[in-house]
């Protein structure tokens, strides 16, 4: 029984009153708003909103760094199962851990995971919408200007989206975290 107190003594450190959690999610929804699927946002900026010349550099710019990052977020059937099984089964292990026993390091794990878990989804349904437009340009359907402003387009509402959602998920963890410490003034 020693062994399980060990275990459970390590995952109930202190998670709300650390400088480092809160460091660590800063720099990571800091650095969320920076790249859109890995495209640096100075690349996204540069595009303008209306059609310009044809064949605008910063227009063929984008849809040569978007070409380059959408296969990454290509993902089988199978792959998709696995990983949501996996996924499903750890934040529901995390999810019992912190909110039904009450440890707060599994707390402050889900508040940090979950609405990454939301972003993951939400540059998943980017990606696939971004292909169908570099798919589009790529056969010549569509200018190649007209598909790099429709991509401009969707990654700029979706940039916007991420900062709501950073916006939320701080704001709940430090009303969470300060609940947390309001509850346990000496840590447990």
């Amino acid at each position: 029984m020693r062994g399980l107190d060990g275990i459970l003594a390590l995952l109930d450190s202190r998670s709300f009153g650390s400088i480092w959690f809160w460091i660590l999610l800063t720099a990571a929804w800091t650095l969320v708003g920076r790249r859109v699927l890995g495209v640096p946002v100075d690349v996204l900026q540069r595009v303008p909103p209306e059609p310009g010349p044809e064949d605008d550099l910063d227009a063929l710019v984008l849809l040569d760094w978007l070409s380059l990052s959408l296969p990454r977020w290509q993902i089988q059937t199978t792959e998709a199962l696995l990983i949501t099984g996996a996924v499903t089964f750890l934040f529901s292990a995390l999810l019992i851990l912190g909110f039904g026993y009450g440890l707060e390091m599994a707390q402050a794990l889900c508040l940090l995971g979950l609405p990454f878990l939301l972003l993951l989804w939400l540059n998943y349904r980017l990606a696939r919408r971004l292909g169908t437009v570099l798919e589009g340009a790529r056969t010549r359907q569509i200018s190649p200007n007209t598909a790099a402003i429709r991509a401009a387009g969707m990654m700029r509402r979706h940039r916007w989206l991420v900062f709501g959602l950073s916006v939320v998920a701080v704001a709940a963890t430090a009303f969470l975290g300060a609940l947390w410490a309001v509850r346990h003034p000496f840590g447990f």
